[in-house]
Order: structure tokens, then sequence, then C-alpha cells
């Protein structure tokens, strides 16, 4: 199901028939280097991350992290959208590209559509994380208005990781 649609992508919610794209996308060395191994190796792997993940979350929050497809083509190219993550206290924005789809702006134009939704859920608030050593999606995230707040940590051996966020307006 469509959720948002920019010029260039449309996110929509996350399927079975993601769990190839998602399987490539979650062993990407940017996102194993910048967001962690999640230790998904297999199609089955993936669709029941797929299926705990982002469809539990959508069923029971009416939001989650969406797939970006390209609307000319509907390849799926990235993830974003609002999570709600255990370890933080606000929803959180969050996303990730394959590396052949970084540095077109698809991130920042996912991810002003993914805050364009919040209102609408009653949010005030939005945050994002990301690691201090990297350099776009820091670049990206001040570029979209949020403030960075400070480095937490959000597990016991997390080493710092910065915390930004931005004021919803209309919540």
């Amino acid at each position: 199901m469509e959720v948002a649609a920019t010029a260039r992508l449309r996110l929509r919610t996350a399927t079975p028939d993601d769990a190839p794209f998602f399987l490539a996308l979650v062993n990407d060395p940017g996102f194993v280097e910048h967001i962690g191994d999640r230790g998904i190796r297999t199609l089955d792997d993936a669709r029941r991350a797929l299926a705990e993940g982002p469809v539990a979350m959508q069923r029971a929050r009416g939001h989650s992290g969406y797939i970006v497809e390209l609307r000319a083509c509907g390849t799926p190219i990235g993830t974003c959208g609002l999570i709600k993550r255990d370890t933080l206290e606000d929803v959180d924005l969050g996303y990730a590209f394959l590396e052949a789809h970084r540095g077109h702006g698809y991130a920042w134009e996912a991810a002003n559509a993914a805050l364009a939704l919040a209102p609408a859920l009653g949010l005030r608030r939005v945050v994002a994380i990301t690691t201090p050593g990297n350099a776009a999606s820091n670049g990206l995230l001040r570029k979209l208005g949020m403030r960075l707040e400070g480095v937490v940590r959000l597990t016991p051996e997390d080493t710092g990781t910065h915390l930004y966020s931005i004021d919803i307006g209309g919540a």
C-alpha cells in the first residue's frame, strides 16, 4: 500500500515479496558499517525480519519503515519511515539506501515525505540517530532541519550515537 509519493519516489508498506531486496539492503557494506549487522543471511531470515519488523509495526502503530521505490519503474532502492524503537522515547526517522542509489537526493526526498506523515500521526517531535562518523547522514539530518541534541548510548556497548530532533508543527 502506498503511503506517500514524491516526484521520483513511492513509499509503500513492506510485504514478504520484498525479501530479496531487503536481504541485499541489510547486507550492503554501508548498512553494516553505519547501522549494524542484523545477522540476516537468507531469504527466510529476511521474510521473518520484515514480518517481525515493519509489517508488525505498521499493523500495531500505523507507521513503520517503508519500502522506497522509484516511481518510474517500481524498483526498490531503500527504506525510509517513522519507526518506534524500544531504545528511544520518541519516534525515529530511519532510512537506508542501496549503495547505487546514494548521492542522488533520494534519502532527502524520502525523509521529507516521511516527516510529512508525522502530524497526521499526532507526533509533536521526531528524532533520528546516526553514528558520529556517518558524515552523509549527519549532513542530511541537518539539511532536513533537525538539530543535534547530543550523544546517547543506546546499548551498553554503544560508544556513542548522535541524537537529532525536530519539532513537528500542527500536531
